[in-house]
């Protein structure tokens, strides 16, 4: 097995828990922020994060592929990431605006309780914070996938063809079955 293979395979369970955490921390904020609306609907930072964590619950579900699928889906779900992550960051100032500088409990919506708006606030960073760390997982995912099939092609015969390695016959040096 090669160090790339290696890598590869052992990137799965990171990707998996982080792609886990990042849609959980999603589906979470939807929640609470769907509760706050119906108490309250007004507010355009309290719609701009229910719309993010609607997408985002729908968005994040090819990257629980995406270890499987690497060379396919790979750079699809690293586009994602990096669109949700500023997303999410823009969420989570909106959040602490609405929470951290003005009296809490009359703002955004007025009436409720800091407690569950603080915890909308930690699930959007979080969401922000596991996209963030999706997105770096996925670019060492991609590169241990590219070193992977170079080692394939090596293998079939790439090497021998560029190194110079040729038979008297013409023909290039093949590995045997």
């Amino acid at each position: 097995m090669s160090m790339f293979n290696r890598a590869s395979v052992m990137m799965r369970p990171l990707q998996l828990i982080d792609r886990f955490l990042q849609w959980a921390s999603s589906v979470i904020v939807l929640g609470i922020t769907g509760y706050l609306i119906s108490r309250h609907h007004n507010g355009e930072h309290i719609i701009y994060q229910i719309v993010i964590a609607a997408l985002s619950v729908v968005f994040f579900l090819p990257a629980f592929i995406s270890p499987f699928l690497q060379t396919k889906l790979g750079g699809m779900v690293l586009g994602i990431d990096i669109i949700f992550s500023y997303l999410w960051l823009t969420a989570f100032i909106f959040a602490a605006q609405d929470y951290n500088w003005q009296n809490c409990f009359t703002h955004a919506p007025p009436g409720i309780g800091c407690s569950r708006k603080h915890a909308n606030e930690a699930f959007i960073f979080l969401a922000f914070i596991f996209t963030f760390f999706g997105m770096f997982l996925e670019i060492a995912a991609l590169y241990a996938a590219r070193g992977n099939n170079r080692d394939i092609h090596e293998k079939n015969g790439g090497a021998a063809a560029s190194s110079g390695h040729h038979h008297d016959n013409g023909t290039t040096a093949q590995a045997s079955a």
